[in-house]
C-alpha cells in the first residue's frame, strides 16, 4: 500500500509573517543588493560580539554575553569565520586573524576532541584559509601553496587525528585525545558520518604536503563503510545508530539521508568531483538508487529499516535539507526542486526548520522543536539558484534573513532557537552560523562573488614544481562550507610523483638484483625487499597492485626514460599496519 504524505494546509505560514520588503525592480523577487547588506550586517553583529565577549573560547554564549569551549579549545569560531571574512570582502581582518591564529592556537593540548568536528571545522577551515591567503593579500612564503603556516597548522591538527584510525577495520574512533591519542576506555561506536567525512580535507592535505597517509586512511574508511552496506544497498544513518569500528558490526538498523550519515553521502559526491574519482561517484549513485527505491515518498525522504526497507519513522530532519543541493551537483535538478519546495513549506510554517518534523501530522516532534540556525536549506537554495535562477530560491533567502533577525537576534549575537513553537532561545551560537549559514546566505545574494567564478579569470602561480593555475572557480565546499580550490591539488603533484618514482625504481632495481642472484646461485631469497618506510608509514608489497589501480594510469615511456608508477604508503602506528583488505 503506498504511503501517502499529507500536510495540513491550514498550518502553513502560521507563525512566519510574509515579508515583501525591498523587492526587485519588477516587484517579483527580493533585491539581492539590499539583502547582501542585511546579511553582512548579521555577520558583523555576530562576529564582533564573539570577539568582544567570547574570544579566545570556541563559541559565544549570546544570552549571557560570554564564551565557552565546545569542540576542543581552538578559538573555533575565529577559524570557522576566517574564509567568510574574505567572501564578504574584508581583506584586512582576514590578514589580522591569520596572524592571531598563528600566535594563539595550540594543538598540543590534553583535550578530548571530536575527530569529525576537528576535521571539518579546524582542518577544513585552515586549509581553505591557506588556499585563499594570496587572494586576501597575505604575503605568502616561497613554495606556496605547497607550504605555509596555515598549511602546517592544518597538517599538525590532522596528525593529531591519525591515531583514531588505528583500528582493525580502518574506521576511526569518534574521539581522540590531542596529547595522548585514543583513550584506553574510548567507545568503539561511531556514527556513519564520523567515519566517511574525511576525503575532501585529507586528500587536499596529502596533495599539498606530499604525504599520502591522510588520503590513504580516508579512503580505507570510505571503503569499509561501502562494504558494510545492507543487501538492499542502504546505510545506517539515524542519530544513535552507529557502527562498531573494531568489529564493523552495526549497532542499530534505521536508514535515511539525515543526521549521522548526511556528510558521508555528501563526501562521496564532492570527493568524486574534487579528485575526478569515478569509483566514488559510482558508489554514491548506487546508494542513490537504493535511497530513491526505499526511502522516498512524495518527494520526501523517510526513515526505513535498513535490511527490509519498511518505513520506521515518517520524519523529516532539518539536517536532510542538504539533499536538494547535493542532487543539484549530480544534475538532478527537477527532483531537487520538488524536495526543496517541500522543505521550504516547513520553513514558512515555523520561521525555521525544526530538528524533527512529523510529515503526516505536519508538526514538530516532541523534544526536537529547536532550530540552532542550521545552514542546510540555505545551502541547497544557493546551489539551486546557481543552477536555475528561480526567484523562489531568493524568497527563501529573504525569509531566512527576516526570521533569523526577528526571532534569534539578541544584544550579543544570534541565539539558537530552542523551540520554534514559542520562539524561546538557548544560550549558544554555534560556530557554523558564521562559517555556513551567513556565508551561504551572502553567496545566494551575491552572483558576482569570486566563489562563483566561471573560469574567465584566474591566477598563475609559480611553485617549486612548475606553474600552477588557481582561483579559476569550481570551488568544492567541505561540509562546514569551507571552500577548497580543486586546482590546488595539482600544484604540488610532482612531490608525490617523484616519491613514487624513486620508490618504484628502487623496487625494480632490487627485484632485478634478486633475480640475477637467484639465477647465478640458484637460491631463493629470504623475502621480498621493501623500501624504507617514511615516518608514520610502512610499505605493503601485497597492496602495491591495489595502490597502482587507485592512481591514474601512466603512459608507456621509452626504455631509457625513468619509469614512474603510482605508489601509496600505508599508515602504521604502534606496530599495526592498515591494508586495503583489513
Amino acid at each position: 500500500m503506498p504511503f501517502r504524505l499529507l500536510i495540513p494546509l491550514g498550518l502553513l505560514c502560521a507563525l512566519l509573517p510574509q515579508h515583501h520588503g525591498a523587492p526587485g525592480p519588477d516587484g517579483s523577487a527580493p533585491d539581492p543588493a539590499h539583502y547582501r547588506e542585511r546579511v553582512k550586517a548579521m555577520f558583523y553583529h555576530a562576529y564582533d560580539s564573539y570577539l568582544e565577549n567570547a574570544f579566545p573560547f570556541d563559541e559565544l554564549r549570546p544570552l549571557t554575553c560570554d564564551g565557552h569551549d565546545t569542540w576542543g579549545s581552538f578559538s573555533l569560531t575565529l577559524i570557522d569565520a576566517l574564509d567568510t571574512l574574505l567572501i564578504l570582502g574584508n581583506v584586512s581582518e582576514f590578514q589580522r586573524v591569520v596572524e592571531v591564529l598563528q600566535d594563539s592556537v595550540d594543538f598540543d593540548i590534553d583535550v578530548n576532541a571530536s575527530v569529525f568536528e576537528t576535521n571539518i571545522r579546524v582542518v577544513g577551515g585552515l586549509l581553505s584559509a591557506h588556499l585563499l591567503s594570496k587572494k586576501a593579500g597575505v604575503e605568502v612564503e616561497a613554495g606556496w601553496p605547497c607550504s605555509g603556516p596555515l598549511l602546517r597548522m592544518a597538517e599538525e591538527a590532522a596528525r593529531k587525528l591519525l591515531p583514531a584510525f588505528q583500528t582493525p577495520t580502518g574506521m576511526p574512533y569518534g574521539t581522540v585525545n590531542l596529547l595522548h591519542g585514543v583513550n584506553p576506555g574510548e567507545t568503539p561506536v561511531t556514527c556513519t558520518a564520523g567515519i566517511g567525512t574525511f576525503i575532501v580535507e585529507f586528500a587536499t592535505l596529502s596533495s599539498l604536503t606530499g604525504d599520502p597517509v591522510f588520503e590513504d586512511v580516508a579512503r580505507v574508511a570510505l571503503m569499509r563503510l561501502w562494504e558494510s552496506r545492507s543487501d538492499i544497498g542502504l546505510m545506517i544513518s539515524k542519530v544513535g545508530n552507529h557502527i562498531d569500528v573494531l568489529t564493523g558490526k552495526w549497532v542499530a538498523q534505521d536508514a535515511g539521508i539525515g543526521a549521522g550519515v548526511d556528510s558521508y553521502f555528501e563526501y562521496l559526491v564532492k570527493g568524486a568531483i574534487l579528485l575526478q574519482d569515478k569509483k566514488l561517484m559510482a558508489m554514491f549513485l548506487e546508494y542513490n538508487k537504493a535511497i530513491r527505491n526505499y526511502t522516498r515518498f512524495d518527494d520526501w525522504y523517510l526513515w526505513v529499516q535498513m535490511y527490509k526497507g519498511t518505513v520506521s519513522m515518517p520524519v523529516f530532519q532539518s539536517l536532510e535539507a542538504y539533499w536538494p543541493g547535493l542532487q543539484s551537483l549530480i544534475g538532478d535538478i527537477d527532483n531537487a526542486m520538488r524536495t526543496f519546495l517541500n522543505y521550504y513549506t516547513v520553513w514558512k510554517q515555523f520561521g525555521g526548520l525544526p530538528e524533527f518534523y512529523n510529515i503526516p501530522q505536519g508538526y514538530t516532534v516532541e523534544k526536537r522543536e529547536g532550530y540552532p540556525l542550521r545552514p542546510e536549506l540555505i545551502e541547497s537554495a544557493m546551489y539551486l539558484y546557481r543552477a536555475t535562477g528561480d526567484p523562489t530560491l531568493l524568497e527563501l533567502g529573504r525569509d531566512a534573513v527576516e526570521s533569523i533577525e526577528k526571532i534569534s537576534k539578541v544584544e550579543c549575537g544570534f541565539a539558537t532557537i530552542k523551540d520554534l513553537r514559542d520562539h524561546k532561545l538557548d544560550n549558544r551560537m554555534e560556530s557554523f552560523f558564521l562559517a555556513e549559514t551567513v556565508k551561504y546566505l551572502y553567496l545566494l545574494f551575491d552572483p558576482t562573488n569570486f566563489i562563483h567564478n566561471n573560469g574567465s579569470t584566474f591566477d598563475a602561480v609559480i611553485t617549486p614544481y612548475g606553474e600552477c593555475i588557481l582561483g579559476a572557480g569550481g570551488y568544492i565546499f567541505n561540509t562546514e562550507a569551507h571552500p577548497i580550490d580543486p586546482a590546488a591539488l595539482h600544484c604540488c603533484q610532482r612531490l608525490k610523483e617523484e616519491q613514487w618514482e624513486v620508490e618504484d625504481l628502487m623496487r625494480e632495481f632490487y627485484s632485478l638484483k634478486r633475480s640475477r642472484s637467484k639465477f647465478q646461485k640458484n637460491t631463493v631469497s629470504s623475502g621480498p625487499w621493501e623500501p624504507p618506510a617514511r615516518p608514520g608509514t610502512l610499505f605493503s608489497p601485497e597492496n602495491h597492485d591495489q595502490a597502482r589501480e587507485r592512481k591514474p594510469a601512466k603512459q608507456k615511456v621509452p626504455l631509457l626514460s625513468c619509469p614512474s608508477q603510482p605508489f601509496t604508503s600505508k599508515l602504521a602506528l604502534l606496530g599495526q599496519v592498515f591494508l586495503d583488505s583489513s
